[in-house]
């Protein structure tokens, strides 16, 4: 991992992120394929962030996929899939994590997590997601490109 991301919201808080954790099908992945947006920018994301995926692996493709992003990937159990998320993030610490989802089995790790972005995709966007979330991105490129260029959460979330 490189450095990390930081960046003060004013009225809100200091975040300093250092891990992004990243629901696999329906925000990075549709119908089991890897987003064209998502590689560059995880690619230039990684320098600055540890990168984790997490799956039910609805389309069996999370290991293709971990190995095309050169990122780990964890297969959920069969159950209780956003308080799995949940925990992974408490694991980790979740001061200084950023997650992104986009469905029911995300709020979990939505909640957990120091800053957290919905998105809406191709699948749409789970309520209960959004109102877990701090922000939302109308896309993953646009989740994404919020951590490239982390002026752009100050813009939308301070106070």
């Amino acid at each position: 991992m490189g450095e990390s991301i930081e960046v003060d919201v004013p009225g809100w808080k200091r975040l300093r992120l250092t891990t992004l954790v990243l629901d696999v099908n329906g925000t990075i992945a549709l119908d089991g394929e890897l987003l064209p947006e998502v590689q560059d920018r995880l690619q230039a994301l990684r320098s600055r962030l540890d990168v984790h995926l997490l799956s039910a692996d609805t389309y069996g493709q999370l290991s293709q996929i971990s190995v095309q992003l050169g990122v780990a990937g964890r297969r959920l159990d069969p159950g209780n899939e956003s308080e799995q998320k949940a925990s992974f993030v408490e694991q980790l610490g979740p001061s200084g994590v950023v997650a992104v989802g986009n469905g029911m089995n995300d709020v979990g790790m939505l909640k957990a997590a120091d800053l957290s972005i919905a998105v809406i995709g191709h699948e749409g966007l789970a309520i209960p997601a959004l109102l877990a979330s701090d922000i939302v991105a109308g896309s993953i490129g646009e989740a994404l490109d919020l951590l490239l260029q982390p002026r752009r959460l100050v813009a939308s979330l301070r106070r």
